[in-house]
């Protein structure tokens, strides 16, 4: 079966861990096709421990919904049971006594029905009305029926499985008792899977568009040359996708052109706004370091803050990157250490404490209202709330001659104005080329993925379209906890451009124990608006050209501390290639219809005064 990257990371990483231990001896497996209330029926996959069948015990059932298929590979013709049953996300789980259940969605591989990728939730004012909700409803309700158990239901699930446990939500089954979305693509204009504030993930959902949407199983595609850079340079403009490439075949891409602005089509699909309440105790996990989905699960847990008079709604966010809390023992991450095993932490002594009490009864040690690992100094902290309540505000300036410092400009002084030129035949790359292609180097095009966020940015450092600002080695720790927001007063050339601020740890030049990390940029927050979008999503507006306007980038949360002697960064660019399509820099109705002669390059400048603070602004602690 082919394995595409993204989706498919994980078993590029189960298979670098090893073979796992036979468990066809330890379980029964029955394939069932359960019956939805519209008559589409459901492959399902049913593993029980034989140990429990032997002495009788009745155990509870942990529901995985997913358009991935089971992880049963084949050998020599044989089909084997599913990688799952030994791999360490669910391992300390199983062993402690668990029905494991496994669903494809509709029209993925044996399943009937129309697979629909972004699934909207049903009109209720419709009888009869079906969506993922009413899905995990009624095969919950079958489980309950037919298969011998507790009669308790948890319900789990890492990126898209992630999504599909919270539309579980929407209908949510009174055997279900925990549940734990993961990674969860929350909403995905304004910042998960497809877009970022507006801007197009371009490499990630071009190839992951025609893997899910050309059958039942896995498709591949071929890029057919190393560098995908140039491949999706020589592309040109998005309008050339249908007509080159995909043919009208793919209902999400068709979807994605129709709707380029975040209108009625994406906010039904909004969880944050559709989920207003956890309907059961729910345990959201992220990761810091997530290159696709780091806004949702925050996202999605703040939503259901505001309505959770029963305490049951928890968040734990740890230093890794897109699902590495699964397979990896999370000690570090590319080269960047943490002190620990935090994945292997989270797996034993939080995601399995907490199906025990819920599935179980066994109930220890609370959990914290936040569990949140804060990086540069390596520790997990149990907090009340995230972001933290409270703080105080703190900012860091862009200032002349490329000095970031904690003053604001003074009244009366000279402005300081900085420009560059961005040129969409020229952009930014987000990571060191090649940007390999997953058909010709898909070991290093999954483990570049993994890690390009804590990549040492000084591949691109000094490049005339990449501004930096950078403060004196610090005199003491300076503490991130919260939110951060760019503020940025830019004026330009032209009548739209984009705009990347990266938020930067620069080590010292010494570092023990990895000399090559000396003077390393790591980015702590990066992110990407669209500026049409600078006034909100819905209505794209204009620049006009020369005029000096403040532009907010939205740079989420994270729990960091610049340490002593290190250097805080801000890094400025218009162009994160081919990880976002490039803005044509020319207003266009929809940049998915942009012709070859609207990409233009234009100058854009950053302005900082009194009266144009230029700034990062972050949560601090009091």
């Amino acid at each position: 079966m082919p394995v595409p990257v993204l989706p498919f990371l994980c078993l590029l990483l189960a298979a670098a861990a090893g073979p796992a231990a036979d468990p066809a001896s330890a379980w029964d497996r029955t394939e069932v096709m359960v019956p939805m209330r519209d008559g589409v029926r459901l492959q399902t996959v049913i593993y029980a421990p034989r140990a429990a069948k032997a002495s009788g015990e009745k155990l509870p059932v942990l529901f995985m919904r997913t358009p991935y298929g089971f992880g049963e590979a084949e050998k020599d013709g044989v089909k084997q049971q599913s990688f799952w049953l030994t791999a360490p996300w669910l391992r300390p789980l199983l062993d402690d006594g668990y029905l494991l259940v496994m669903q494809n969605v509709r029209g993925r591989f044996r399943s009937e029905g129309v697979y629909v990728m972004e699934s909207a939730p049903r009109d209720r004012s419709v009888p009869g009305s079906v969506d993922e909700g009413t899905d995990a409803f009624d095969t919950v309700e079958w489980l309950v029926a037919n298969v011998p158990s507790s009669g308790r239901v948890g319900i789990l699930g890492v990126s898209i499985p992630g999504r599909l446990t919270a539309m579980a939500m929407l209908e949510h089954h009174p055997a279900v008792k925990a549940y734990s979305p993961q990674a969860t693509p929350a909403d995905n204009f304004l910042g998960d899977d497809l877009f970022h504030q507006g801007a197009f993930r371009l490499s990630q959902m071009f190839e992951f568009i025609p893997v899910m949407e050309t059958g039942p199983e896995f498709a591949s595609f071929d890029f057919g040359r190393l560098d995908t850079f140039d491949w999706f340079l020589d592309l040109g403009s998005l309008a050339n996708v249908d007509a080159r490439h995909y043919h009208g075949r793919f209902p999400m891409w068709n979807a994605i052109v129709a709707h380029p602005t975040y209108d009625a089509y994406w906010k039904q699909r909004s969880l944050p706004s559709i989920l207003p309440h956890a309907p059961a105790p729910t345990l959201h996990v992220g990761g810091a370091y997530d290159q696709e989905d780091r806004r949702g699960p925050v996202a999605l847990y703040e939503g259901m803050e505001r309505n959770d008079a029963e305490g049951w709604n928890f968040l734990v966010q740890g230093p890794w990157a897109h699902r590495t809390w699964r397979l990896a023992d999370g000690d570090k991450l590319g080269r960047i250490g943490f002190g620990s095993a935090t994945g292997k932490f989270f797996r034993e002594e939080v995601q399995a404490p907490f199906f025990a009490c819920h599935l179980k009864g066994r109930c220890g040690e609370p959990l914290p209202e936040a569990l949140v690992f804060q990086t540069g100094s390596n520790v997990w902290q149990r907090l009340p709330a995230w972001p933290p309540r409270g703080g105080q505000s703190r900012s860091v300036y862009l200032g002349e001659g490329g000095l970031l410092g904690f003053d604001p400009p003074a009244r009366g002084g000279k402005e300081a104005v900085r420009s560059w030129t961005s040129d969409p035949e020229s952009p930014v790359p987000y990571q060191r080329r090649p940007v390999a292609a997953p058909d010709l180097a898909g070991r290093e095009a999954a483990e570049d993925w993994a890690s390009w966020m804590v990549a040492d940015q000084r591949f691109v450092h000094g490049r005339p379209d990449v501004l930096s600002w950078q403060t004196g080695p610090l005199a003491e720790d300076v503490v991130l906890s919260g939110a951060i927001t760019a503020h940025l007063f830019v004026s330009t050339t032209g009548t739209d451009a984009d705009f990347v601020v990266k938020l930067i740890d620069v080590m010292p030049e010494k570092v023990e124990g990895d000399a090559a990390l000396g003077g390393a940029q790591i980015m702590v927050a990066a992110e990407i608006l669209r500026g049409r979008f600078r006034k909100g999503f819905e209505r794209p507006v204009p620049f006009t050209p020369g005029k000096v306007e403040e532009v907010a980038i939205d740079l989420l949360t994270r729990n960091h501390v610049f340490k002593r002697g290190h250097r805080i960064m801000a890094q400025v660019q218009s162009t994160w290639f081919p990880l976002y399509d490039r803005n044509p820099q020319t207003f266009v109705p929809s940049i998915f219809a942009a012709r070859e002669s609207d990409f233009r390059a234009r100058t854009h400048r950053v302005h900082s005064s009194a009266r144009y603070p230029s700034r990062v602004t972050f949560q601090a602690p009091d």
